[in-house]
Order: C-alpha cells, then sequence, then structure tokens
C-alpha cells in the first residue's frame, strides 16, 4: 500500500486507533528514547470503559526516557477538546509534533507518572530515507503498520531530566480499525540498523490462534525485501514475567543489555545480539494482549496512565 510521510489528519474509525511511534539510542549507548503518539489510545482503560466510541477523544503522548542517573515516564491522555491536528501537525494538551517534510519536531511538556515531576525537551528526528510502503498486519488489512523512516539521526535536548545527545533512530506508525486485542493475542517486534540496511521482525498470534510473522530488510534506498527469518530464540521473561522472544543467527546467543518498560502486559528492551550476519544493538518489544484483557491488569493502568479533565 502506498504511504508517504507521517500524515496525522488520517480518519480514525470508531473503535480503531493510530499511532506515531518513535525509538533512538544515543551514539555512546548510555541513553536511549521512546516516544508514542496516540490517537484512540490502544492501551487507556478510559477509552475501553467508554466503549470506544469516539477514539479522538482519548489521545496521549507517551514519553520514556533511560540513562545512566535515571529514567523518565509520562503518559497523560487527554480529551477531543485539547487535540489539535492536521496533515502535518499534531498537539495533545501542551506537547506536539510537527512534519516539516525533513525534520519531526517533538515539543514535550508533561508530567511524570505515578511520582509528578516534569518532563520537558524537545526532540528532532531527522530521517536519513522515507518509507513508502505500508504493510498489513492481517489478511482483513484491519491492522497496518506504515515504517516512516526506518533510518533517522536523533537528537535531544531536555530540560527535566536535563539530557541532551544524538543518536541513531526509527520512526514508524501503526493503524487499525478494531481494538488491538480483537486482532492479536500476543506479539514481538524488533529493529536493528545494519551496516547498510534496517531489519524489521514481527511475529505473535493473531485472536484466532494463527501465527504471523514477517521479516524485511530495507535498503537505504527505502526499497524493502522479504527475507528468511533466522532462528527464534528465547529471551529471559520479565520481572512480571511476560514471555519474550526474537530471531537471531543460529548459534548466537541475544542478551538483553536492558528493559526499558517492564509493565505486566508489555516489554520493550535493548537487545545485543548477531543478526545477519552483523553484530547489532536492537529495539525489542514483547505484548501480551492476554495479560492486558484481565480485570486485575485494568485496574492497575490508571496509575501509569492518568487522565487530565482540564
Amino acid at each position: 500500500m502506498p504511504a508517504q510521510g507521517p500524515r496525522f489528519d488520517g480518519a480514525v474509525a470508531p473503535g480503531g486507533y493510530a499511532w506515531w511511534y518513535v525509538d533512538a539510542f544515543s551514539a555512546d549507548g548510555r541513553f536511549g528514547l521512546t516516544i508514542i503518539a496516540f490517537i484512540g489510545s490502544v492501551f487507556s482503560p478510559y477509552y475501553k470503559l467508554s466503549g470506544r466510541a469516539r477514539p479522538d477523544n482519548h489521545c496521549a503522548i507517551n514519553v520514556s526516557l533511560c540513562g545512566p542517573r535515571g529514567s523518565a515516564w509520562a503518559m497523560t491522555e487527554r480529551g477531543a477538546g485539547r487535540v489539535r491536528r492536521d496533515a502535518d501537525h499534531f498537539a495533545v494538551g501542551p506537547s506536539a509534533l510537527s512534519w516539516d517534510g525533513d525534520t519531526l519536531v517533538i515539543d514535550i511538556a508533561e508530567i511524570s507518572a505515578p511520582l509528578p515531576y516534569p518532563v520537558r525537551g524537545t526532540v528532532r528526528v531527522r530521517p536519513e530515507m522515507i518509507g513508502t510502503t505500508a504493510f498489513a498486519l492481517d489478511p482483513d488489512q484491519r491492522h497496518r503498520w506504515h515504517p516512516v523512516a526506518p533510518r533517522a539521526r536523533v537528537e535531544v535536548e531536555m530540560v527535566h531530566p536535563d539530557m541532551r545527545w544524538t543518536g541513531d533512530g526509527y520512526f514508524d506508525s501503526n493503524f487499525g480499525d478494531e481494538p488491538l486485542e480483537t486482532g492479536f493475542d500476543d506479539w514481538h517486534w524488533a529493529r536493528a540498523h545494519l551496516k547498510h540496511d534496517v531489519a524489521v521482525l514481527y511475529e505473535g498470534r493473531r485472536r484466532n490462534g494463527a501465527p504471523f510473522d514477517l521479516a524485511l530488510r530495507v535498503d537505504r534506498q527505502g526499497r524493502w525485501h522479504d527475507v528468511a527469518p533466522p532462528p527464534r530464540v528465547a529471551l529471559p521473561r520479565t520481572r512480571w514475567l511476560v514471555p519474550r522472544a526474537t530471531r537471531a543467527d543460529a548459534g548466537s546467543t541475544p542478551r538483553v543489555a536492558r528493559t526499558w518498560i517492564d509493565a505486566p502486559f508489555y516489554a520493550r528492551s535493548a537487545l545485543d545480539m548477531q543478526l545477519f550476519g552483523e553484530p547489532v544493538r536492537a529495539v525489542h518489544e514483547s505484548l501480551s494482549l492476554g495479560r492486558f484483557r484481565s480485570p486485575v491488569v485494568q485496574s492497575m493502568l490508571p496509575y501509569r496512565m492518568p487522565r487530565a479533565f482540564w
């Protein structure tokens, strides 16, 4: 499916979602970040309780920062009255993403949770390539993935917490016409920058029990190539006992360098591994939507995902 740029103005159907995702490592490997801007926040307990009739009334910008002196997390949901968006801009409360055709600028003005402290600064994402292809993750194309900029340079200038660094990054987006847990039971995803290409690995189980997998490499001209996935390797479970798995070259043993996010149903980690004949540091995530559906987990979410009523 053809696609171009982030396009923040797309319609999101009732029950559906859209998100734009950025991750990056610092050049020295000490810092990492992920930023996700949501319409119809897929993990929001408020969106689920509302019946998911109005995705535009459940938007959030999630910021996760890791570094040698600690980390920061913010994900405050806001209603439609605090959301503004068009093709090149998406603002949720005081934070915003802006695209000028060459650079994505993310202005962050959030409050962390559950301990309230400011998370403020600016992140600039400068793509080295723009992806022009989107991929369906299910046969009915109800869940779609668009790698906007598989390789990018990222500049981080945070005021709170105080950190400034640059490094390699990645920028993609996902869209769906139904809740994520309606389509899937779990998935494992990883991306890694190779010397010349970018590798992306997707695999998991759909809600009907059918497995799916996707192994791709994109070259510096933005051309995607299907490749045979390397052997599957189990990773250590998280502290919440979420199962993790990835793909790695035969005979190699991936190592979890750091777990950035460890939640009852979700984990994002940095992996040191051998992939397609190269040593790489990869960003990896594991998602258990069976766990997410649990009433116990749902009751825990507001502590990390507050909703602002102003």
